[in-house]
């Protein structure tokens, strides 16, 4: 039986891949966190576009939002998955097909009968915020059983069956696990290989720790099942996401950080609800830390901000464990993407940005003035980010294979290619072709591992600029390490930057690229920066005996900011609390170096 609301013709059945691989890889971009009407607190939102709208609005096709508008992509993903929440998909089964067990509940009756924002508020608080936060979390009364998540979830599946498209568009099978004790997130995105997946998935309420999620996968794999895991909002973590201890609170041991490293080699650096790389709180030396930092998540479930809640700090922690233990549980890739509640993969363009959560942040009123409930400030929320993978060719298998091998990058919406390889000797690349083909050859490309190196590393960068974007003003390196001692040091280096500018020998610090945005009319020009960027540096003061890591970051030009353009349309003053023009950024999974045992 089709949703009684919404009723979007499936694309064709997959079809033979179109290209032989490339042995060099490809860059294709796509989308790995969306939720659809399958999520409660979307539905509660208003969103009724179902796992099929929302893979088929990825593909490039038109979908129908509830009133009526059409939406279509500008530009179609290369690959994306539908990961609405396990908790409560039963539950929204019941409330949208009529013959479901429960349909009649009075309570899902009232649900779809929710029109006031502060109606809608309340039941998020209610049924959402009270349990899912909660340690003990439970299914609500108008749960019908788990049959009824069993029958959603084969949707899902079938919707990701049905647009998978093998040569052209890839559409991954996964589902989230959004664990938060105590509002400490610690949501988990799970993505599967193939199609070869379980009858149905385990929610928060089913699996109460992350230790016991590992476990269930283990348990997958046993029957022959390929799946990994990618966590998001860092941010909103309370300290849990990077812990010092296991959810038990037993020390950090080796199984744990072997199981860990194992089952999640990604994580998302930004969502829509903030940039988790780096805060300027403790980052003041990076100039660049203040990006998307999202500080009105503190006024919700208690989060404050720590550090160790922030990937960069996780790294750093990362790499601390190894020294001790001789494994890293926090040896992280990095993958983009949004949370949209709206269904609409990627929407990740500042100048249309129309918010994500339905009525909480639908309006230029609401993201100016208003929140997301249990959540962040509307001005506060950013675009979210768009991931991006170097594989052989566009289909699930080397999508999936990409992300394990933690081949990746994200980029904070633009579509910025970046490429990095680390080894003894590598050329200053001339092109990106000749880069990659002496990177493979005889280096390490992101998500890597250095071999043990008779003498200094040096790495080569490449960046290109979106080609409906802005120009590039730099690729920077991130090294942290860890000395002799224990002790944690990080530094950042521009590597490469458009135009003449120089190092200033006195602050070491690069010169700012300019600025060419006109507030009044929220419009800038590409008249600074480059379209492509490409360097090497060699890191002179590598020991070999130090544990170390290196990641990419390539920095935009000023451009405007969604809440710029919000305001330059409507005739509102710009908004004092938010910065009006932002840089975006891409940065690309970092390559490890440990010294021998």
């Amino acid at each position: 039986m089709k949703p009684f609301f919404l009723a979007t013709a499936l694309c064709t059945v997959a079809t033979l891949a179109t290209a032989d691989p490339n042995p060099l890889r490809n860059a294709y971009f796509g989308e790995t966190h969306m939720h659809t009407a399958f999520s409660l607190d979307a539905y509660i939102g208003g969103t009724r576009l179902m796992p099929a709208d929302s893979l088929a609005f990825a593909k490039g096709e038109a979908v129908t939002l509830p009133d009526g508008t059409v939406a279509q992509h500008k530009r179609p993903l290369d690959f994306a998955a539908v990961t609405d929440h396990a908790e409560y998909i039963g539950e929204m089964y019941s409330t949208m097909f009529e013959d479901a067990p429960g349909h009649d509940n009075e309570d899902l009756v009232a649900l779809r009968g929710l029109t006031d924002i502060e109606e809608r508020q309340n039941w998020f608080i209610k049924y959402v915020v009270s349990s899912n936060r909660s340690a003990t979390p439970q299914h609500p009364p108008f749960f019908a059983g788990p049959a009824t998540a069993k029958s959603a979830w084969q949707l899902i599946v079938e919707a990701a069956e049905q647009a998978n498209d093998p040569g052209n568009f890839t559409a991954l099978i996964g589902f989230e696990w959004s664990a938060a004790p105590n509002g400490a997130n610690l949501h988990r995105n799970v993505l599967f290989r193939d199609d070869n997946v379980p009858a149905s998935v385990p929610s928060y309420i089913d699996i109460n720790k992350e230790e016991n999620l590992w476990a269930w996968m283990k348990a997958q794999e046993s029957e022959g099942r390929k799946l990994l895991a990618i966590p998001h909002n860092s941010n909103a973590s309370k300290g849990r996401m990077f812990p010092d201890t296991d959810s038990f609170g037993n020390a950090m041991d080796l199984d744990y950080a072997r199981t860990r490293q194992y089952y999640e080699p990604l994580i998302e650096m930004m969502q829509v609800k903030g940039n988790s790389e780096v805060h300027r709180k403790f980052w003041a030396a990076d100039e660049f830390a203040g990006f998307e930092n999202a500080d009105s998540i503190q006024k919700n479930s208690g989060r404050i901000f720590r550090q160790r809640d922030f990937v960069r700090g996780g790294l750093i922690e990362g790499i601390s464990y190894e020294f001790a233990l001789g494994v890293n549980p926090f040896k992280y890739g990095f993958m983009g993407g949004t949370d949209n509640h709206n269904g609409l993969m990627s929407a990740v363009a500042e100048d249309s940005f129309d918010g994500a959560h339905g009525p909480e942040d639908g309006s230029v009123e609401r993201r100016r003035t208003g929140s997301v409930a249990g959540w962040i400030d509307g001005q506060d929320l950013s675009i979210g980010s768009i991931g991006g993978v170097w594989a052989t060719e566009n289909t699930r298998a080397a999508i999936w294979d990409a992300m394990k091998r933690r081949e990746t990058f994200a980029t904070s919406g633009p579509r910025i290619k970046v490429r990095m390889f680390g080894g003894v000797g590598l050329s200053d690349p001339s092109d990106p072709i000749a880069m990659a083909e002496e990177g493979y050859l005889l280096g390490t490309p992101m998500g890597g591992n250095l071999p043990s190196l008779p003498s200094a590393p040096t790495f080569t960068v490449y960046a290109e600029k979106d080609p409906q974007g802005a120009n590039l003003d730099r690729i920077q390196i991130i090294k942290g390490w860890v000395d002799i001692y224990g002790d944690v040091n990080e530094k950042i280096i521009d590597v490469v930057w458009s135009g003449a500018r120089k190092i200033d020998p006195l602050t070491g610090k690069l010169s700012p690229v300019g600025n060419t945005v006109d507030l009044a009319t929220a419009m800038f020009t590409n008249d600074i920066g480059g379209a492509t960027l490409a360097g090497s540096w060699t890191d002179e003061d590598f020991d070999p005996q130090e544990n170390a890591f290196y990641y990419p970051r390539v920095i935009e030009i000023p451009t405007p900011r969604w809440s710029t353009y919000d305001a330059v349309r409507a005739g509102l003053p710009l908004l004092e609390d938010v910065p009006a023009t932002i840089q975006e950024r891409a940065w690309g999974s970092p390559i490890w170096y440990a010294p021998e045992s």
